[in-house]
């Protein structure tokens, strides 16, 4: 069964730095187009990085030159690094995994971002 695990939230002052992970199983993670995604209570989930097999990243603008999205694929991981948190990076964090037509989406990880 496929599953993609988040871990590494936590309450953070602003300022500070966090690094999320995203281990997936039991699927072919090298082929896979890895994102993360955020959720504040009340909005819709919006899109934060992503990247590809080949290393490729993306991210939106609010969180561009803060946030770095990586990859293992020894270890089936994806990491996003954010640093210089702000309150409104306060959200649930969620990876998603995609190739050709299939997806799969982890439980999401909290990250609180407050004095």
């Amino acid at each position: 069964q496929v599953q993609l695990v988040e871990s590494g939230g936590g309450l953070v002052q602003p300022g500070g730095s966090l690094t999320l992970s995203c281990t997936a199983s039991e699927i072919l993670f090298r082929v896979y187009t890895m994102y993360w995604y955020r959720q504040a209570p009340g909005k819709q989930r919006d899109f934060v990085a992503s990247i590809t097999g080949d290393g490729a990243t993306d991210y939106t603008d609010s969180v561009q030159g803060r946030f770095t999205i990586s990859r293992d694929n020894a270890k089936n991981t994806v990491y996003l690094q954010m640093r210089s948190l702000k309150p409104e990076d306060t959200a649930v964090y969620v990876c998603r995994a995609l190739w050709s037509g299939f997806q799969y989406w982890g439980q999401g990880t909290q990250v609180t971002v407050s004095s």
